[in-house]
């Protein structure tokens, strides 16, 4: 149901503001550390030892976002600057009088399990049931003295090379200096204050909750703290401290002061005891939050700043200095404005600000580091936040806002920010999969399965952290968050993980098993989705486009996860023939668009946000501009164009990023530009701190996933892969043309890319192997395979003239068999890829004797000149040795077409091959059409495919 008065992408119900809480002094010791899922616990751990010496990268070689007059108060979700270490954070602005911090928690949510249902069968969504993100406290740091008036040269920045925030300015002819940073290892923000020329500090530090709280001082450890416990049970603690150098340092009444210091320490903690445990209601009653709190801060209160600082750069650098980017050199004139006024005057002018842009990339890897570590995954507004009853609660809404969070991650070499997005979801797992199988079939819930089945888990639009589902249910969502699940082993090929995330991949795939329907389709039957929607506009109709992407995409992934596990082969075939039984969209013949819905009409709105039926060509792999038929990619076109802009940030970024995808590099950047526009008072856009902006007018609304789905789609630009492909500059705007270089990439398939280029061609590229073994490296007309082990790196010109050959078994995979024996004899259809000739597919020969044709189909991974299909028999026996056979090539896995090869088989152990004219496709299909010894089996030892 739309309600257009809310202004939403997912145009839910209204805000409510939480309830008051209650209030308890906690007491006791910290609890347990590492808890379910790998989510880190707010507990006193062991320090982390830092770099011997701090090592910052100098200004003026450092990527800074500056600006020459403080952040106000009033306006601090626009001009804040953001610090944060995953699980604490904040918005840091004010002048050097008062300097003001906005604290968040990630785990400090309202609300619960949220377990029941309206009358229309869906989930309640406000913030008393369903729960909010909500401010941890506010702290100040006053040095009464140093006023706005009385100071000179005044100057803040977002340090994005040293991951701080800094302040500087010059009072009565001494030079000051802040520097605050949110410290992964120690896990405590630190403001840390010193000068230059003999200059002191006095002043106070101040800490306010926002709930109700009353702080209270204890001059023993010199803190300032409070605690208290959620109406939920949650509890929590926030603690502020500081210490001086060549000065004093006190408590007086509930705040700590300090006194003629020529350098001051402020450190600030909190937390609570959220634990990702079903089992204990996601609380840890062991844990005491109010002591950690304190702990941590006079802990880290009594280690010198200058350490503090060196142990968090290091930390940090790690992450950040894992890829670089160069989009081009921007002119004097461009280089000496501030960040606003060069924001502003790259969209007056047009001219392009290539140094601007590429700030904004490391801007949404900053922002990756900085929400995504070690805690619950980054929220509707990242972490970030200028009330205690945010938009929408901050929640996760999972159709496309918490997906989009996720693409940044392990393009722009930073995978382990990606692991807060698992290790929630498998602690949601359990919640999850209670609720559907106790909610999802009542009798009001309009997307019901009509068929009265029910297995494995989905979720709704919104989700908590308790386990919590909010608003409509949105049946495709598991579909989808297993699709970023999957993406993540795709770059890593980490068998540890997969493991780890395998039930939510099954559970899901169970779901959809249970839910499909059967229609007609031009008298065949296919399955499709029951009664669902395509987000956030149209009908309730069955058969929507979103649905069949996302279930064919998940059905695929299972497939390739099951084979890369060894795990329920038997099961994963029978997934293997739904997919290939699913219905699958067609261009309109009324609007030419692809169809949104099984309908040649435009159900819906023209311009909706949401490109919900364009979830196969991004993120998904099934529709792509090197192998797609050329009229379902005009049909794909021809919808994304009438889309339009989008008119939210989120939005322009998923239109930019399917630009890229299809190679459209005028309008992917369009896109960004679009994205980039100034945000001027509330309008969409992006902010003096570079946050997006939804809208909101005097209230402006700050989502954080389009500053994280636009700096993917420019690294689309840059870099396509899949596994088995690494395209080279498939998208590069002229804006970006001249010459530029990035190094650091990820690519799927376990690999990493370097890369540079002039007048818009590449000049070099060096592909280094994480985990991977063998790709293919194009650029234009021009290709190239490769083998790598792993830890080694090959660089290729792609001057140079590729040569014919196979495509390495590891990029294909085998998409579908009609038969195979799993039962009698470990004889699975994957066996023909894995390299060993002792192995085998063999037919089912236990229980049942299917008679041929079989046949088996192959996947390449990307589209190729196909020339030659290598068939290795089986090697200790005749059976199942082919005798005739048909060789087919298609582009798109459903259209064929005639046999490209027929021929016969000799009866032998040797491999042999099928030679043909070339023909360009994806998919290779042999049917095995008789056996040497007339029996009814097919076997094959290997196969592989060869290109001319």
């Amino acid at each position: 149901m739309t309600i257009p008065s809310l202004p939403s992408d997912a145009a839910g119900p209204a805000r409510r503001t939480p309830s008051r809480r209650s209030m308890l002094k906690a007491a006791g010791v910290a609890g347990a550390a590492m808890t379910l899922g790998g989510l880190r616990a707010f507990d006193a751990q062991a320090r982390v030892a830092g770099p011997a010496a701090l090592s910052l990268v100098p200004e003026a070689q450092a990527t800074r976002l500056w600006y020459p007059t403080p952040a106000a108060e009033s306006a601090i979700i626009t001009q804040g600057l953001p610090v944060g270490n995953g699980r604490i954070g904040g918005l840091i602005g004010g002048d050097p009088s008062r300097d003001f911090l906005w604290l968040t928690d990630t785990t400090l949510w309202t609300g619960g399990l949220n377990a029941s249902l309206g009358g229309d069968g869906q989930f309640p969504y406000d913030s008393a049931s369903f729960g909010t993100f909500t401010m941890l406290a506010k702290a100040y740091v006053s040095v009464p003295a140093h006023t706005i008036g009385a100071i000179s040269g005044y100057q803040r920045a977002l340090d994005l090379s040293n991951g701080i925030v800094t302040t500087s300015y010059t009072y009565q002819g001494v030079t000051y200096r802040r520097e605050m940073f949110a410290s992964y290892p120690d896990d405590v923000i630190v403001i840390r204050l010193t000068q230059t020329g003999g200059g002191s500090y006095t002043g106070s530090v101040s800490l306010n909750g926002m709930h109700g709280e009353t702080t209270t001082a204890d001059g023993t450890t010199r803190t300032a703290s409070f605690s208290a416990t959620l109406s939920n049970g949650l509890r929590y603690a926030a603690a502020v401290t500081a210490a001086g150098t060549g000065g004093t340092a006190a408590t007086s009444g509930n705040t700590v002061t300090f006194t003629g210091c020529s350098e001051v320490v402020v450190v600030v903690s909190g937390g609570t005891n959220y634990t990702p445990d079903a089992a204990a209601a996601f609380k840890n009653a062991a844990l005491d939050p109010w002591a950690v709190a304190v702990s941590k801060a006079t802990t880290a209160k009594n280690i010198a700043g200058a350490t503090l600082l060196a142990t968090h750069t290091g930390d940090y650098q790690a992450l950040h200095d894992t890829v670089t980017v160069n989009l081009g050199v921007s002119s004097a004139t461009q280089t000496s404005k501030d960040t606003w006024a060069r924001l502003q005057a790259r969209a007056s002018s047009g001219i392009p600000d290539p140094e601007l842009e590429a700030s904004y990339l490391h801007f949404g890897r900053y922002l990756a580091i900085t929400s995504s570590r070690g805690s619950v995954p980054t929220n509707l507004q990242g972490m970030w936040i200028d009330r205690p009853d945010p938009d929408w609660m901050s929640d996760y809404h999972t159709n496309i806002n918490l997906q989009m969070n996720y693409w940044l991650a392990d393009r722009a070499g930073l995978a382990p920010t990606f692991m807060a997005l698992a290790d929630y979801c498998v602690s949601q797992l359990s919640s999850w999969t209670t609720q559907t199988q106790r909610f999802f079939n009542d009798s009001r819930n309009r997307y019901r399965n009509s068929n009265g089945r029910i297995a494995g888990w989905t979720v709704a639009t919104s989700a908590n952290i308790y386990g919590g589902l909010g608003w409509d249910w949105n049946a495709p969502g598991n579909a989808w968050l297993c699709m970023n699940l999957w993406e993540h082993y795709q770059y890593t090929n980490d068998a540890a993980y997969l493991n780890k995330i395998y039930p939510l991949l099954k559970g899901a795939v169970q779901f959809w098993e249970a839910r499909l329907i059967t229609t007609t389709v031009n008298g065949a039957t296919v399955l499709i989705d029951d009664t669902d929607w395509s987000p956030e506009h149209g009908p309730y109709v069955k058969g929507v486009t979103y649905a069949q992407e996302l279930v064919w995409a998940l059905f695929d992934l299972y497939r390739k996860a099951s084979a890369a596990l060894g795990r329920d082969v038997a099961y994963a075939q029978t997934i293997a023939g739904l997919q290939n039984q699913l219905y699958l969209p067609v261009v309109s013949p009324t609007t030419g668009w692809l169809e949104e819905w099984m309908s040649p009409d435009n159900l819906g709105e023209t311009q909706h946000r949401h490109l919900s039926p364009l979830v196969g060509l991004f993120p998904g792999d099934r529709i792509t501009a090197d192998g797609s038929p050329a009229a379902l990619l005009t049909g794909v076109r021809n919808l994304l164009t009438a889309r339009g802009e989008g008119g939210y940030g989120w939005a322009t970024a998923w239109r930019s990023v399917c630009w890229a995808r299809l190679k459209d590099s005028a309008k992917a950047y369009q896109m960004l530009m679009v994205n980039l526009r100034p945000s001027i008072n509330g309008s969409a856009g992006t902010s003096q701190n570079f946050f997006d902006i939804y809208g909101g007018g005097s209230k402006p609304i700050f989502e954080i996933d389009s500053n994280f789905g636009t700096p993917t789609a420019m690294v689309e630009m840059l870099l396509y892969s899949r596994p088995g492909l690494i395209e080279l500059l498939p998208a590069l705007p002229g804006a970006w043309a001249a010459s530029g270089s990035a190094t650091g990439l990820g690519a799927r398939g376990g690999f990493t890319v370097d890369l540079a280029w002039q007048n818009g061609k590449v000049t070099t590229a060096t592909i280094r192997s994480t985990t991977g073994t063998a790709t293919t490296v194009k650029a234009g007309t021009w290709s190239q395979q490769i083998s790598l082990q792993p830890g080694q790196s090959v660089t290729v010109t792609p001057t140079s003239t590729p040569t014919p050959g196979r495509i390495p078994q590891s990029q294909l995979s085998v998409r579908y068999v009609d038969s195979q024996e799993t039962s009698g004899e470990n004889a699975p259809g994957t066996n023909v890829l894995d390299g060993n000739p002792a192995t085998f597919w063999h037919t089912q020969w236990s229980g049942a004797n299917p008679t041929p044709p079989h046949e088996i189909q192959l996947d390449l991974g990307a589209s190729y000149s196909v020339t030659n299909l290598y068939y290795l028999p089986r090697q200790n026996m005749a059976n199942g040795r082919i005798a005739n056979y048909e060789v087919y090539v298609s582009t798109d896995g459903t259209t064929w077409g005639t046999a490209v090869k027929t021929g016969t088989f000799a009866n032998n152990t040797t491999e042999q091959a099928a030679t043909f004219t070339a023909k360009t496709g994806r998919y290779v299909r042999l049917r095995a059409l008789s056996e040497v010894n007339g029996n009814p089996w097919t076997s094959i030892a290997e196969l592989n495919v060869g290109t001319g």
